[in-house]
């Protein structure tokens, strides 16, 4: 019996098969939709979507607050602005999240490069805003310090996981170095908030490499340390400190931010119908929780409070059986930036910590914030990606280096 012949059209004759790509393209979005975590993505969706209503609600204080004689902004203007920056950030989460775990890792180690790159431009070519300079025009406007924090926490991730092959290797003293890089060029800015955020994050992930336990207490008397020379000589830290325990512009914001967040009672006034909003001076940014709390109560705050500890939780559990040091060390500093900045600024609005520039995540309006934490989620979901069908253990790093030790020792 012959072999079957393959199928070759006759010239002017069309193909009835159709073509490979669109077969491949599809296989490949199944296999995305099995391996990703779909629990967590349903989550922030959610998220995003609260986000939308509280913009909704947000939009007319600030928009009539910056509105001048000669420019009258819409009531909604910055809700539309938001419509588009979620979509945008929808995409570059969905495409991000596309990435196989190496290459995801690979992408962001280089973006992180970049963003570097920008960090150290923004002091000498910076756009001023509410007397901080911390954005960059290059044909837009963004914020490197956004998009550095989550390609950071892979960085630290990778550099931390050398140790499963030398546990010689410097690989706290190399990270701790790159942090303090950082932090520095956002003092310069200043930019206290996000520098926070980079040492908590650096912290979280340290520990969970395996920081023995008496450097973790000498790491956090150095920590204290840092905030009260932050305090004696940089004169940022120094206002936002002093106007957190009474006294000052700052502190008649966080003041008016909290009244207003327990205006509304548990059920709240009313979409469209609060009043203490109009007078807080980022109602659609760094207010907008205490906007919640006013037209949609302290219920509905609750509920905001409860998504947000849903999402640490899902990607904690996640990596319960995970048997990859790196995608434990990426992800658990992925998740404590984006949960570190939520609770931040939601003690922020409960006057229980001090005024920073900071967005609640998914949820505040913003270009960069939202485009940066959609890109967060997105490889937060590419290097978690996991077969379900393949069983796992939980990762032992202390026998994994007993074992790294005792074939040394053979050696």
């Amino acid at each position: 019996m012959s072999a079957a012949r393959p199928y070759i059209p006759q010239p002017g004759q069309q193909s009835s098969k159709p073509p490979a790509f669109p077969q491949d393209r599809k296989r490949q979005l199944q296999v995305w939709w099995r391996e990703i975590d779909r629990g967590l993505l349903f989550l922030v969706m959610l998220l995003m979507l609260l986000g939308t209503v509280a913009v909704l609600a947000a939009s007319p204080a600030s928009a009539r607050r910056l509105s001048t004689s000669d420019v009258r902004l819409d009531d909604l203007y910055f809700f539309w602005l938001h419509i588009r920056w979620q979509i945008l950030g929808i995409a570059v989460l969905v495409a991000t999240s596309l990435f196989p775990t190496e290459m995801a890792r690979r992408g962001a180690i280089m973006f992180g490069g970049a963003m570097l790159f920008f960090l150290v431009l923004v002091p000498f070519f910076g756009v001023e805003r509410n007397g901080a300079v911390r954005w960059l025009n290059l044909g837009m406007t963004f914020q490197p310090s956004e998009f550095l924090k989550p390609a950071f926490a892979v960085i630290l991730a990778w550099v931390l996981s050398w140790k499963i092959r030398d546990t010689e290797l410097p690989v706290i003293g190399v990270s701790g170095a790159l942090l303090g890089f950082i932090v520095v060029m956002l003092m310069a800015q200043p930019n206290m908030g996000e520098a926070i955020l980079f040492v908590g994050c650096w912290f979280v992930v340290v520990m969970l490499a395996g920081l023995p336990l008496q450097r973790i207490g000498v790491l956090t008397g150095v920590g204290l340390g840092g905030l009260v020379l932050a305090y004696a000589f940089y004169g940022n830290a120094r206002n936002r400190i002093d106007a957190f325990f009474g006294g000052g512009t700052a502190y008649d914001q966080v003041d008016l931010a909290s009244r207003t967040l327990m205006g509304g009672g548990w059920t709240g006034a009313g979409l469209g119908l609060g009043n203490n909003k109009m007078r807080l001076p980022e109602a659609h940014t760094d207010y907008i929780f205490s906007v919640i709390g006013e037209e949609f109560g302290l219920l509905a705050c609750g509920v905001l409070v409860v998504l947000y500890l849903a999402i640490i939780l899902r990607v904690l559990i996640r990596l319960v059986d995970e048997d990859r040091l790196f995608i434990i060390l990426a992800a658990s500093g992925l998740i404590a930036l984006f949960g570190g900045q939520a609770f931040i600024n939601i003690l922020m609005n409960l006057q229980l910590f001090p005024s920073k520039g900071m967005t609640l995540p998914l949820v505040s309006y913003g270009g960069s914030s939202t485009i940066a934490q959609c890109f967060t989620i997105g490889l937060l979901l590419a290097i978690t990606r996991r077969n379900p069908y393949l069983s796992r253990e939980a990762f032992d790093l202390g026998g994994r280096q007993a074992k790294m030790l005792q074939v040394r020792g053979k050696r």
